[in-house]
This record gives structure tokens, C-alpha cells and sequence, in this order.
């Protein structure tokens, strides 16, 4: 006989879930599995709101990607490590780590052989995936995680929790073509299109790296807190002709 759900998965958990596509997420009861030897679980103290989350919950990605509920979101999680598992090497208890949008790939693949997982072709989301066990991934507006450890990263001392959240999707997803590019050495310059959410994360990581950044953006409103606040280089404004 197998196992039943609540022997696969005994760790009680609270979070807030969709359970359809009108926008409206309430309380939900929950578990997840037990610490297994290479996962960490740790104690959710923040959790970002990326905008993915929102196309997810509404299910606007439907034809690509359909939703299914109930939907926990959240893949900008940061915690404090409560548990680990016996081979689990990297973390310990007490450890500030983070999770971002994955929690799971084949491991076997030339993608992540070369740690490129968000690209394998057996990826498994923080939430509304199908974990290896067939259960469904549940994300970070929860009270709880319980994570491979290979899927786990370190959050250094020096940074707020509370800052650091939105490093683990808005952050990779500009620092990432920086680093991969090779457009993270001093003297260089960037430009970066739109100040959102990403654009202000890309300028204080090109400054970061001694990397002159020209902001272009269809809001001159913006040039005072990009150049004087976020230390861009420059400002385009993208309406105006004579500027680009």
C-alpha cells in the first residue's frame, strides 16, 4: 500500500492561495513533505511580489502555461533555515537563505550540467509544478519551505532580508545577462530601457561594477531619481527625437 498524503507530506503549513482566476487570494491550510536528507526547510520571513505571480494567479499565461488551483505564488522567498537534511552540506540551522523560481530540474541534462537548470526541459517551478513525489509545488506566500539544497542559496549577513527577496527574480533577471555577457567590467557602459521594477535593479548593479549606465525612458520624470538616487551615468528620454 502506498503512502498516504499526509505520510508524504506531515509539515502543516499556512499560506494564501488562489483558487480560481478572479485575482482573489484567502487563507489556505496546507502541508509539505518532511525534511528529506538534501532538503533545507527554513521559516518564510518575506516573500516578493513579482508581476509573473500576478499573470499566474489570474491565469493569464493560460496558453502557454495554464494554472491550476489552489495556486500558492511567491518565488522571492527569504528565511530563516529551522532544519536540514543529513546530507545537506551548504546550510545549517539558523542560516539566512533564499529560494527564487525554481525548485527542481532532472539534474541529467547538458543545461544542467552546465547550471543552467532554468533552461531544462524538466524544470519544476516553485509553485504549481508537479514535484518528483507528484504532489504540487506550493510557493512563498506560505509559512514554510522545504527545499533541495541545490535550489537553496545563501543570504550574506550584510543584507536585509527584507531587500533581499527581490534580488532572487527581478535581481538574476538583469544581473544575469550583465554577468553573461561580459558587460560587468569598469569602464564599460549599458544602457538600460525603462526604469521599472528590473531597469532600477540594472543600474545599481552596473554601478556596482564600475559600469557607466544610460537610462532611456519615455518618462523625464524619472531622470532625478535614476542620475541623483540610483546613479546612472546619463538619461535618454525615448520620446524625444533629438535626445536618441
Amino acid at each position: 500500500m502506498g503512502e498516504s498524503t499526509e505520510q508524504m507530506q506531515p509539515k502543516k503549513a499556512f499560506g494564501w492561495a488562489a483558487r480560481d482566476s478572479s485575482g482573489v487570494l484567502s487563507p489556505f491550510t496546507f502541508s509539505r513533505r518532511a525534511t528529506g536528507e538534501k532538503d533545507v526547510t527554513f521559516k518564510v520571513l518575506y516573500c516578493g511580489i513579482c508581476h509573473s505571480d500576478l499573470h499566474f494567479i489570474k491565469n493569464e499565461w493560460e496558453k502557454d502555461w495554464a494554472s491550476s488551483y489552489p495556486l500558492v505564488p511567491g518565488h522571492e522567498i527569504v528565511g530563516i533555515v529551522t532544519e536540514v537534511g543529513s546530507k545537506v552540506e551548504k546550510f545549517k540551522v539558523g542560516d539566512k537563505v533564499g529560494v527564487g523560481c525554481l525548485v527542481g530540474s532532472c539534474h541529467s541534462c547538458d543545461n544542467c550540467a552546465n547550471n543552467l537548470e532554468s533552461y531544462c526541459p524538466k524544470m519544476i517551478l516553485t509553485y504549481g509544478s508537479i514535484y518528483y513525489d507528484r504532489t504540487t509545488t506550493y510557493g512563498g506566500y506560505s509559512d514554510i519551505m522545504v527545499t533541495d539544497e541545490h535550489f537553496v542559496v545563501s543570504i550574506p549577513d550584510n543584507l536585509p532580508l527584507d531587500g533581499g527577496a527581490p534580488l532572487l527574480c527581478a535581481g538574476i533577471t538583469v544581473y544575469s545577462p550583465l554577468k553573461y555577457f561580459g558587460l560587468d567590467k569598469p569602464g564599460m557602459h549599458v544602457g538600460v530601457v525603462g526604469l521599472g521594477g528590473l531597469g532600477h535593479l540594472a543600474v545599481k548593479f552596473a554601478k556596482a561594477m564600475g559600469v557607466k549606465a544610460t537610462v532611456i525612458s519615455t518618462s523625464p520624470n524619472k531622470k532625478k531619481e535614476a542620475i541623483e538616487h540610483l546613479g546612472a551615468h546619463s538619461f535618454l528620454v525615448s520620446r524625444n527625437q533629438d535626445e536618441l
